[in-house]
């Protein structure tokens, strides 16, 4: 094999990370777990102060990582012996992702050697990107670095960033300068982003490896553009406006973006020539241009590339196509989520081509949140970032989401659960070293056992009760029928999902008016007080939907019991009766609000939950959640209660 060259350089700063010096035995927490692992049969390369030495550690730029058979020029090989340490690539970006592994070894080792092994590795999908809505909301350039510098050590490679929307335009613009005026704005006016800002957010994603990619959504989610100009996008004035706006976008806001992302869906076309004339006119400025799909309806060579939104979105031969279309974070939960997220194969495929380039998670922020801090605890950010980083760079995945992907297997020795569970573990140590003090709303849940059953008719009455209320078992005899019981694994299960049979869940085929009980039996060695994460209706961020009624966990007249004494919902911050996006989540969800306080007692503590539901859409709330979640923590929320056991079979 030819070598381009060799380098031999110093090892930088992000190798001097802290070490946990306590463990004895040495566990790889890699993640995204590589293609390739190899270990050596023994030896260990001792770290000098918890570092390698950088003097024993070769750079090389190669012409090829044989092994790597999609997206070589991100391939990389890490190869560690007794006495050196060799990264070799096909470009210094493949190197930076050795460098990103060679991080995590340093870090997750004992402070005084490291494994010996080779690791050959490249992704299975060449954009695996993160998506912030600024047009609803606002997030700092110190708190966009800071995402950018964390997801860049695990491989995440694009920041698709929204600026424009109905509420406001948050890209200073020194031609139009009343597109950034208060009176142009209808939601947190006055905070946009300068063109110094946008600079330091581009200049900061090069040195991290990160493709940037702008948004400005056009002709649709534009109010804030026919405010300031007092014309339609659409119109002669109002494209000739929009065509100054993007050669000051492309030539002076973001003159090194590759890339331009134009929006068009959610609207209806009045100008039929709207569309390949901003395209043409953007293309001609030296950008490439993305759009949303389902949108504009091109043909191959009309667009560079799609992103596919919505079950409707569908990729198109010709067309690089970038899958968004259940990666919606606003409208997930913690914990269901999660899973169908990291075993779902992107666009149903092992591995991208030229047509399947990758995915985004999107955050969309239709509802008002309180601030930044709440956009990353409530939309549980970094779990679900760090799933996607996984499925994005390794392939595969043992279903699609229109399976049963947001339900774990309830054999452990399933591939799915095994692959899911391992991805838990090195999270979680994650969660704790790279992520302590950030919001990072997930705790261990592979080991919590239920039965649930099935749901017995309640003919509109959410009061009735039912035998699994009188006593617990496997079986019931009720009205001449028999309604059984099932296994399920969790801290958070979904009944029906939010997408109804788009994304199948517990029930195969849950219909209105039952209602399911849910139970199991926690150990604790001690009687101690623990905080309790619960919920029965998790709060999308797009949704406008009311706070429950006080005294109520839901509208549906759901039910907590703790040794047959009912847990008492939170006090509801909001209680307002009219629904609206511009009133501000608040406890609503239980990341945003402190932990019930409950009593566990030493021994077996029976936990029942009575989860009626009478439709499916309510004008309260408009997604009902058919769900729960139900897992102990330490008072304060930060860690899962330790030593407890959670069975409906009292099984230790």
């Amino acid at each position: 094999m030819e070598m381009k060259h060799v380098l031999f350089i110093l090892i930088d700063m992000l190798l001097l990370l802290s070490c946990s010096s306590g463990e004895k035995e040495q566990t790889l927490q890699l993640l995204p777990q590589p293609q390739m692992l190899t270990l050596a049969p023994s030896g260990q390369h001792r770290l000098h102060q918890g570092a390698p030495d950088p003097f024993l550690i070769t750079v090389r730029l190669v012409d090829v990582i044989p092994e790597a058979v999609v997206n070589p020029d991100e391939a990389y090989r890490l190869q560690i012996t007794a006495d050196s340490i060799l990264m070799e690539a096909t470009t210094e970006q493949g190197i930076y992702w050795a460098r990103q592994t060679l991080n995590q070894l340093v870090a997750s080792s004992d402070s005084n050697s490291l494994p010996t092994l080779e690791i050959t590795d490249w992704p299975a999908f060449r954009v695996r990107g993160f998506m912030h809505d600024m047009g609803r909301s606002f997030i700092s350039v110190e708190e966009l670095k800071k995402q950018i510098t964390l997801l860049s050590q695990f491989k995440v490679n694009l920041f698709h960033w929204h600026l424009t929307e109905n509420q406001g335009w948050r890209l200073e613009s020194k031609r139009y300068p009343q597109l950034n005026d208060s009176s142009s704005f209808t939601r947190l006016a006055g905070e946009y982003y300068t063109i110094a800002d946008a600079h330091e957010i581009a200049t900061h994603c090069r040195s991290h490896n990160m493709l940037l990619i702008p948004e400005i959504d056009m002709p649709g989610h534009s109010t804030a553009f026919v405010r300031a100009t007092g014309h339609d996008m659409q119109s002669p004035e109002g494209m000739k406006i929009l065509k100054d706006l993007m050669e000051e976008i492309c030539t002076e806001v973001f003159p090194d973006a590759p890339w331009i992302h134009i929006g068009t869906d959610e609207v209806q076309f009045t100008n039929p020539s709207f569309v390949p004339e901003m395209v043409a006119h953007i293309r001609g400025l030296g950008k490439k241009v993305i759009s949303w799909n389902p949108g504009w309806d091109y043909s191959q060579g009309e667009i560079d590339a799609t992103q596919l939104w919505s079950y409707r979105g569908k990729a198109q031969p010709g067309i690089p196509a970038i899958d968004s279309r259940f990666h919606y974070t606003n409208h997930f939960d913690a914990f269901g989520d999660i899973v169908a997220l990291y075993n779902s194969r992107i666009y149903d495929t092992d591995k991208g081509s030229d047509d399947i380039a990758g995915a985004i998670l999107a955050i969309w922020n239709d509802r008002l949140l309180e601030d930044e801090a709440q956009i990353m605890l409530q939309n549980y950010f970094y779990p679900n970032m760090l799933a996607l980083a996984e499925r994005a760079w390794l392939g595969g995945g043992s279903e699609y989401f229109n399976k049963k992907g947001v339900i774990l297997p309830v054999d452990e020795e399933d591939e799915s659960f095994r692959s899911f569970a391992d991805f838990e573990r090195r999270m979680l140590w994650h969660r704790e070293h790279t992520f302590a003090g950030l919001p990072f709303p997930y705790v261990k849940q592979t080991d919590i056992r239920w039965h649930i059953s099935d749901p017995f008719p309640n003919e509109g009455d959410l009061s009735a009760v039912f035998p699994p209320e009188k006593a617990l078992s496997d079986s019931y005899q009720y009205n001449g029928a028999t309604y059984g019981s099932h296994p399920a694994v969790g801290a958070g299960i979904y009944l029906r999902h939010v997408w109804g049979d788009i994304v199948p869940s517990f029930y195969d085929e849950p219909q209105e008016n039952h209602t399911a009980y849910a139970w199991t039996y926690v150990w604790s060695p001690k009687k101690q007080g623990v905080g309790l994460w619960a919920t029965t209706q998790d709060y999308s961020r797009s949704e406008s939907d009311l706070p429950p009624p006080q005294g109520e966990w839901d509208y549906r007249q759901s039910r907590i019991f703790l040794n047959d004494e009912a847990i008492a919902p939170p006090r509801w911050e909001n209680n307002h009766t009219e629904r609206s996006n511009e009133i501000t989540l608040k406890n609503e969800n239980f990341t945003a609000r402190s932990p019930q306080p409950v009593t566990l007692q030493k021994g077996w503590n029976k936990v029942l939950i009575k989860l009626p539901i009478a439709k499916f859409s309510t004008p309260e709330v408009r997604l009902q959640k058919w769900m729960f979640t139900f897992v102990f923590v330490t008072p304060d929320g930060s860690e899962r209660v330790e030593g407890l056991v959670y069975s409906p079979e009292k099984k230790r």
